[in-house]
């Protein structure tokens, strides 16, 4: 039997950029915590749809990837157009949370 991929809820129209964020987070995580690819992760309808929120949903992943160490390289990568994680940090995931974070904050972002 083929399974049918998950699409996320649509937005309700009171629901503000960071309930969406969470609500498209929490079913990400929930939907891919058994996968070890991220590649597979990040295609995921919700991640997807995360990075369709564009700009202004890249402190909740900054608050998010601080916190809980989420991994939204790609979906912050996606939006902003840049990745600053050096060649020696990749795949070392406390030192591209730390790459990002300080990224982001010389580019002004608060979260």
């Amino acid at each position: 039997m083929a399974s049918v991929p998950i699409r996320p809820l649509p937005a309700q129209p009171s629901e503000t950029v960071e309930a969406r964020f969470r609500r498209l987070a929490a079913g990400w995580e929930k939907a891919t915590a058994h996968l070890s690819s991220m590649s597979a992760s990040s295609n995921h309808p919700a991640y997807q749809e995360i990075i369709r929120l564009g700009p202004e949903v890249v402190p909740y992943l900054l608050r998010d990837l601080e916190d809980n160490e989420n991994h939204w390289f790609v979906a912050l990568g996606a939006i902003t157009g840049v990745n600053p994680i050096p060649p020696d940090a990749a795949g070392n995931v406390s030192k591209m949370i730390d790459a990002w974070l300080q990224w982001a904050r010389n580019q002004g972002y608060q979260w």
